[in-house]
């Protein structure tokens, strides 16, 4: 797994400690409706590629489901204290794969390509490769983002010829991959991390904005930064094209800003960072520099790494590699809703997870002895009321160490 020594000194770079917010204990039932999730999905990062797709039944539980190869190859990042491959967390960053409509991109980090799925309208876990895996022009993809309004999907790359491209899409596939939008990363392919490497892409809330989040290196005073590129409509008949320079911002008090989820209804973003916790960021829709409006320390993490956002709790939830347990977090002030301890099911910590209807999905690729597995959270009664209701181990479906990326349809 990711070394704990590179761990512990981010954990040490913690500064600021917010007063927790009072959880909310408001119970509603678990009700089935045409927007309940379908099916989770991540992929397999092995040689060969593949996503993995599981059915949800009504409760929300999971089943074993469909292995699909993405015609591409998988590969891990070297953990920068071992010099190993790095396994959990392989791509360190999050949304390795991601959902469009009724599509799935994936990202293909040993062949530098990108995959195109559809998804079957009346199977969700039967997917249709879309033509061929498209290159990209940078070395070792980890993220993905894809927008439904402009029909435009962009990949993160975070070898050594790192940056973002952007690409057009259809119901056919995929079309050729625009000019690198460099970040000038002093990297090798595979990338040394997890600092010093790209971490995620997503759309703003309107889609009218790419957003990057990029880690520093704190040990040797190099900043991480907030990333905005801004898209452009203006051409009337044509395309929606990505900026091909971006607004670099690093906000105050932070230094390896890894996941993030838009906050609904405003300019506002939730992000973790693994030298602290969580935080909350204000990224001004005229100027696209990002500002910090509060942040929290997490006491007792290893690195907090990945964040969703709930619509049915209005809070983010949070995970780390190298604890198991998920906690949930004020969209406000970031300040700590509760914690939920999953110690008891043996695995050694979390990555990906995506909040969907009343539940939180959350992957653990396990460490090669410990197997890969999905955990399954209850958050029907409102902030505060997380609980486990399953845990799913992966062995069945070839799933291992390796994998990465949550997404939910």
């Amino acid at each position: 797994m990711l070394s704990h020594i590179i761990y512990a000194l981010l954990a040490s770079l913690a500064i600021i400690s917010n007063v927790s917010a009072a959880p909310s204990h408001s119970r509603s039932k678990t009700k089935w409706t045409n927007n309940s999730p379908k099916a989770v999905y991540l992929i397999t990062n092995d040689q060969q590629n593949a996503v993995a797709a599981l059915p949800i039944a009504a409760d929300g539980t999971l089943s074993a489901g469909t292995i699909t190869l993405t015609g591409g190859a998988g590969s891990n990042a070297i953990d920068g204290a071992t010099e190993q491959p790095a396994t959990p967390d392989a791509l360190i960053g999050q949304s390795a794969l991601t959902i469009a409509g009724q599509h799935i991109f994936a990202v293909n980090p040993g062949s530098n390509t990108l995959s195109m799925f559809a998804i079957d309208a009346s199977n969700s876990t039967k997917l249709t490769l879309l033509g061929q895996p498209v290159d990209l022009p940078g070395d070792f993809p980890n993220t993905v983002a894809a927008s439904v309004k402009h029909k435009t999907v962009c990949v993160g790359t975070t070898g050594a010829t790192n940056g973002v491209s952007c690409s057009s899409f259809s119901r056919s596939g995929l079309s050729a991959m625009d000019g690198l939008r460099s970040f000038n990363l002093n990297q090798t392919t595979p990338p040394v991390g997890p600092t010093n490497t790209v971490s995620q892409l997503f759309f703003s809330e309107d889609e009218s904005r790419l957003f990057a989040t990029v880690k520093g290196d704190p040990t040797v005073n190099n900043t991480g930064f907030f990333s905005v590129f801004p898209v452009d409509t203006s051409s009337w008949g044509k395309p929606a094209t990505v900026a091909t320079t971006d607004v670099r911002s690093s906000p105050d008090g932070t230094a390896v800003l890894f996941g993030s989820a838009n906050i609904p209804g405003a300019s506002l973003v939730f992000v973790t960072d693994a030298s602290f916790g969580g935080a909350v960021l204000d990224v001004d829709p005229a100027t696209n520099v990002a500002s910090l409006v509060a942040k929290q320390a997490i006491d007792g993490q290893a690195a907090t790494c990945w964040a969703t956002i709930s619509s049915v709790t209005n809070s983010a939830f949070v995970t780390d590699v190298g604890v198991n347990r998920v906690v949930e977090m004020s969209l406000t002030n970031a300040s700590i809703i509760a914690e939920t301890d999953l110690s008891a099911n043996g695995d050694p910590g979390l990555i990906d997870l995506k909040a969907a209807g009343n539940f939180i999905y959350a992957l653990s690729p396990g460490n090669g002895t410990t197997p890969a597995a999905i955990t399954v959270l209850d958050v029907s009664g409102g902030q505060g009321s997380a609980k486990s209701i399953q845990h799913l181990t992966l062995t069945s479906m070839g799933v291992d160490k390796n994998a990465q990326g949550m997404a939910v349809v």
